[in-house]
């Protein structure tokens, strides 16, 4: 099996190919493997398959085309910036998160014209789709109103991914992540950065700031349950999904508040002790408009899951990235 990952040197990208080194896809084993990103993606160690990784601009001239060129099976699209850099740079974030996700479409579209090239591609998006006001929790079926860039960028994403699977050019889904937490390694650009920094930090022993009320909630999911989602997104019969191709995924609906009382029950009160407010209303405003939690009864339905206590986050974290062997 060939499998093709944009985005391959991000935090999701590097944890779906360990994944895959370990337990293959759906009971098969990968035989070959491109990988791509802005910064050349690490090789995974002992790969015995035909391995391409290198560094590209996704929304430069002709990368699309040469990434299908090689007819991969599965395609994980992970690749695009995040929402505080889309937000700054409106330019880059519709040319990185819109016009190359467009161009890959396009590829697969020109591929399956010419010999019926018909790959699973299962696509990066973001609750950040929906925009306030927004009830709690979120149903499935809750119309799309984004109110940033990077939430525009990612719906108009989905619409193209519902149509072209419409036409048969490929076999999509859209996986709504909830926000990432706790995100491995150094703060990113991310405007919800924060949510990871308040309980990354405090368990290395460093100070975190956290810029919002302890009341302010959102959706939540670890890496663990990420990766798990874009597995089974993978190999799941997508027959089931019918022309709705993008699913709300599972997780935890927590405030700043519940995730500190967690971190103290896991980590102590030295751990909390760590955490300094510096109240910040830009910030705050923001949150304020973000998703609290949705019902994914759907996404559930088909089997995706996800942790129901932010001590299971927690924990996630200490054996995935604190305790487990380098």
């Amino acid at each position: 099996m060939h499998i093709l990952i944009t985005g391959a040197s991000g935090m999701l990208g590097r944890k779906v190919v360990d994944r895959l080194m370990r337990d293959g896809l759906g009971g098969h084993e990968v035989s070959a493997l491109t990988l791509v990103d802005v910064v050349v993606p690490e090789a995974p160690a002992g790969f015995p398959g035909r391995l391409d990784a290198f560094s590209a601009d996704l929304s430069a001239s002709g990368i699309a085309q040469q990434l299908i060129d090689g007819r991969p099976d599965v395609i994980f699209h992970l690749a695009a910036i995040v929402s505080g850099e889309a937000e700054a740079d409106f330019e880059k974030g519709y040319r990185i998160n819109l016009d190359s996700t467009r161009d890959l479409f396009d590829a697969i579209r020109h591929a399956h014209a010419a010999d019926g090239y018909h790959p699973r591609v299962v696509f990066a998006s973001s609750i950040a789709v929906m925009g306030a006001p927004l009830p709690y929790p979120i149903p499935d079926a809750f119309h799309t109103t984004p109110l940033t860039s990077y939430g525009t960028q990612k719906a108009i994403c989905e619409l193209l991914l519902a149509d072209y699977s419409r036409h048969g050019f490929f076999d999509g889904i859209g996986i709504r992540l909830p926000t990432i937490c706790i995100r491995p390694g150094t703060p990113n650009k991310a405007a919800s950065g924060f949510f990871s920094n308040i309980l990354r930090e405090p368990l290395v022993g460093k100070p975190a700031i956290l810029p919002v009320p302890d009341s302010i909630r959102h959706w939540h999911t670890s890496p663990r349950s990420a990766v798990g989602f874009m597995v089974h997104a993978a190999t799941m019969d997508l027959g089931k999904l019918g022309p709705h191709r993008n699913l709300s995924m599972p997780g935890l609906s927590a405030t700043v508040g519940e995730q500190i009382e967690a971190l103290r029950r896991v980590a102590g009160e030295s751990a909390v002790a760590l955490i300094r407010r510096e109240p910040d209303a830009t910030i705050t405003r923001m949150c304020e408009g973000w998703a609290p939690g949705f019902e994914a009864a759907r996404a559930r339905a088909l089997g995706f899951t996800a942790e129901d206590s932010f001590d299971q986050i927690i924990r996630a974290h200490i054996e995935d990235e604190l305790e487990a062997p380098r």
